[in-house]
């Protein structure tokens, strides 16, 4: 086996279209996980068994699913039922949801982390309760979090290529048409290999430095 060059410099083209959709996909599944993560959190803290009970069967059924199930429900099913989006909007969406629910289990725990002197101390100043929220509770909880939040969004960064089952082109779903269209496998799906560690390594490096600041 040789490595070709020329196949590399032909792919790399491709490679940057599948990295820009990869990134897009991150980067919006990553707003909507954790944007749909603190609802189901704030959600099930409310006092209502009738608001709880629906939040904690969805997300439970969620978790418990393979992402893999998911996508394939949402792209081939919901048709059926007249609701039809495109692949990278499913896709983004997917991924949101099936990570929102593991979010919101680093929320659940930032938050159970405040100390309880902090709730004490905004009922005695008498704070509204969305105060007591906005200005105490969830600035120190989700302070708590950040870290923990920044490895679920390499994990969805490494599995964004299970969207290639649903016709979205990301970075392996290009290096797997280009593979087919030229018959050269080794050199696309290498060069997908090294993105990913290129990416993966300085986010956890961050996420690491990160975590020390916080903590200091």
């Amino acid at each position: 086996m040789t490595w070709d060059w020329n196949a590399v410099r032909d792919f790399m083209p491709q490679f940057w279209h599948g990295l820009l959709v990869t990134l897009q996909i991150l980067a919006l599944g990553s707003l909507l996980s954790f944007t749909l993560g603190l609802v189901w959190t704030l959600l099930m803290r409310t006092p209502s068994r009738w608001v709880r009970w629906p939040v904690g069967v969805v997300t439970e059924f969620v978790r418990n699913t393979p992402l893999l199930v998911q996508l394939f429900f949402l792209f081939y099913v919901l048709p059926e039922w007249g609701l039809t989006f495109s692949a990278l909007a499913t896709g983004v969406f997917a991924i949101g949801l099936h990570y929102s629910t593991y979010t919101m289990q680093v929320y659940r725990a930032g938050i159970e982390a405040v100390p309880v002197g902090q709730w004490e101390a905004a009922t005695a100043l008498n704070l509204p309760r969305r105060r007591t929220w906005t200005a105490v509770i969830l600035p120190q909880a989700i302070r708590r979090v950040i870290p923990a939040l920044g490895n679920y969004v390499i994990a969805m960064l490494k599995d964004t290529p299970l969207l290639m089952v649903i016709t979205v082109l990301e970075m392996l779903g290009r290096a797997r048409l280009f593979s087919q269209q030229h018959f050269q496998f080794t050199e696309p799906l290498t060069v997908i290999g090294v993105a990913f560690v290129l990416i993966s390594f300085p986010a956890s490096l961050l996420l690491r430095a990160l975590e020390r600041r916080l903590v200091r």
